[in-house]
């Protein structure tokens, strides 16, 4: 009796979603000569935006150049810095070995890693600088996923260059690149496995991302994207000889669009892993995302929760989740609404478009309550 009324809800529960989906407002295609006056506004040079609809891409477009010196335009197939999205397809990653009893999310460092931490030295990622902190026994996969271990976003932004752990880890929000190079090492010498082929193979492959990956490709060369900083300033596209998972992965609009329908189905991952993914895991009571180690408000802000990887919020609509990809000359941010399973994903080799993925994305989406204010500390409501 119980396994059938559990199956009843279920199915219950599957129509509902399946109604509130069919209720939701459709995500639009914006029109091109708005979004080509959003770009001249803020003199941005390339631009690429997919949409998302009901879990699959409805449409990606591209406009400017991924050159404007050499007059190249910026076209799907164009290939653009993921800068920090990559973080969020290695926590789809790691959610994948959470489903197959490889990774317990939970575990401490000290049953993950075959030496205790402070024992991995090296020059730019080693851990000796946390060896009279006992702190780092607390350290689990789903800290470092939270971004709550408490380490600066880089250790190069130390006055001393030194790691170090700044708050009782898994207290509260802060954003770091450091905890998913520690992600990285339990990946690498805790699993034995190598994390470049993994994310290919798991993540690229498995969603058909031809065009992506964690290291530089020859086949990558004539179709580069130059990035523009704040001042216009042309930056040539580097050629990335090592695997980050804070954020190296080179890819396009086409398969970006790809990964995030893929995230938003759930493909490849558990129910359960999927909901873990997106659901609101850490209250975030900092004002703004950025300076990574300000003070923190007393009260957390309203509906704002860290995911695994990404950043929750409470939207009029639903869950509501979001991620970004920020360098001096590259601007990316993916938006997600839960209800009719909307995105849009949005690229761009200029820093200078981000000023405009606000307006963007109530194209795309309509009215939403992203936390815009907190994402770009820029940020006011011009409506």
């Amino acid at each position: 009796m119980s396994f059938l009324r559990s199956t009843v809800a279920a199915l219950a529960a599957a129509t509902l979603l399946a109604a509130c989906a069919q209720l939701a407002p459709r995500a639009r295609v914006p029109d091109d000569a708005a979004v080509s006056n959003l770009m001249a506004r803020e003199k941005v040079q390339g631009l690429a935006l997919a949409v998302i609809d009901r879990g699959e891409v409805v449409e990606v477009r591209t406009w400017g150049w991924r050159n404007a010196e050499q007059r190249q335009p910026l076209r799907s197939d164009s290939i653009l810095y993921g800068a920090s999205l990559t973080k969020t397809a290695f926590a789809y990653l790691l959610l994948q070995l959470a489903d197959e009893g490889k990774l317990d999310l939970d575990a401490p460092l000290t049953s993950l890693l075959p030496r205790p931490l402070p024992d991995y030295t090296g020059k730019d990622q080693g851990y000796a600088d946390l060896a009279q902190d006992p702190r780092w026994r607390l350290l689990t996969p789903r800290i470092l996923l939270t971004h709550s271990a408490g380490f600066a976003n880089f250790r190069w932004l130390e006055p001393d260059k030194r790691l170090r752990i700044h708050f009782t880890p898994g207290t509260r929000y802060a954003y770091s690149g450091e905890g998913f190079y520690l992600l990285q090492l339990i990946v690498e010498q805790g699993l034995g496995l190598d994390a470049g082929k993994e994310m290919q193979r798991r993540v690229f492959d498995r969603l058909k991302m031809r065009d992506t990956s964690m290291m530089w490709r020859a086949d990558f060369a004539g179709r580069l994207a130059d990035g523009y900083d704040l001042q216009g300033k042309l930056e040539p596209h580097d050629e990335r000889s090592r695997v980050s998972a804070a954020g190296s992965m080179d890819t396009t609009i086409a398969d970006q669009a790809r990964l995030w329908a893929g995230i938003m189905r759930g493909e490849g991952l558990s129910a359960q892993a999927r909901a873990e993914l997106i659901r609101a895991q850490l209250p975030i009571r900092s004002a703004h995302q950025f300076p990574t180690l300000a003070p923190e408000a007393a009260v957390p802000v309203a509906g704002l929760a860290a995911g695994l990887g990404l950043v929750s919020f409470r939207d009029r609509s639903g869950a509501g989740w979001f991620k970004g990809g920020h360098n001096d000359t590259t601007g990316n941010l993916v938006l997600c609404l839960e209800n009719g399973q909307r995105c849009v994903v949005m690229l761009a080799n200029d820093v200078r478009a981000e000023r405009i993925y606000p307006e963007l994305a109530r194209l795309v989406l309509g009215e939403t309550d992203m936390p815009w204010q907190w994402e770009y500390g820029w940020y006011k409501d011009q409506r």
